[in-house]
């Protein structure tokens, strides 16, 4: 890991596109701004974390379990054909 000492309004660059700037820091707590393209991401851990629990778990998702809940919603509308 890379340990960087910056103080406020300090910039460190990620590769050519990705600036991360300090923009204040109260106690214990550090504000960074982070600009980078739109097409990549940026989250804080946690969030990253649980979005990455979440593609798990679809892709675990049967297609036979995507059907059942299609069918339910059907009957639940009213939608289903009655034989």
């Amino acid at each position: 890991m890379l340990v960087l000492s910056r103080q406020r309004d300090e910039t460190i660059m990620i590769g050519d596109e990705i600036e991360i700037t300090v923009v204040d820091i109260r106690g214990e707590k550090v504000r960074l701004g982070i600009n980078a393209p739109p097409e990549i991401s940026v989250h804080r851990k946690e969030v990253w974390e649980a979005i990455q629990r979440e593609n798990r778990a679809a892709a675990m998702v049967k297609p036979e379990d995507i059907a059942n809940v299609a069918g339910n919603a059907k009957e639940r509308t009213g939608l289903r054909k009655k034989r």
